[in-house]
């Protein structure tokens, strides 16, 4: 018997409900039955069914199964960077400490250094994330980490 459904936002409802219809819209273009999908994941042919309707009560991991059955990922976007003109924005040839507060505090233990390169920066922002206070981050300095992510990084932070 399937689990209660719990309540959620009617945001979150809308949302489950729309990866659902994609995730059978791409099953159908692929053209494999409902039966073979579900095999292929691993799960029940009435637990995709439910994936597909967006059922909330569905465990994510069944979602991320279903997807990889399909030959989809999940992907968590973050809708801030997304906004951000940062593809469109040039590199600068050296990276200035001065100008990016967050990356100062990263190289802090770069003595006698006010500038890096690019390829620097981006590697002094990936290892040390953690350190980095997202919420404090200057609208300026997000556009460069998203420049640095989709130019230098293949489109995805190493965090």
């Amino acid at each position: 018997m399937p689990a209660a459904t719990p309540p959620v936002a009617e945001a979150v409802a809308a949302k489950l409900t729309a990866i659902g219809r994609r995730i059978r819209a791409h099953r159908k273009r692929l053209g494999v039955s409902g039966t073979t999908a579900a095999e292929a994941a691993g799960m029940s042919r009435v637990t995709l069914y439910r994936i597909e309707r967006g059922e909330p009560s569905v465990a994510m991991g069944a979602y991320i199964g279903a997807l990889g059955a399909l030959g989809l990922e999940l992907d968590l976007v973050d809708p801030q960077a997304k906004a951000l003109p940062a593809a469109k924005m040039a590199l600068p040839a050296m990276v200035r400490l001065a100008e990016y507060p967050q990356l100062k505090q990263l190289a802090w233990q770069l003595h006698g250094v006010d500038e890096l390169t690019p390829e620097q920066a981006l590697g002094l922002y990936e290892r040390n994330w953690r350190h980095v206070d997202v919420d404090a981050l200057e609208a300026h300095e997000r556009v460069l980490i998203a420049a640095l992510t989709s130019q230098l990084g293949g489109g995805r932070l190493l965090v």
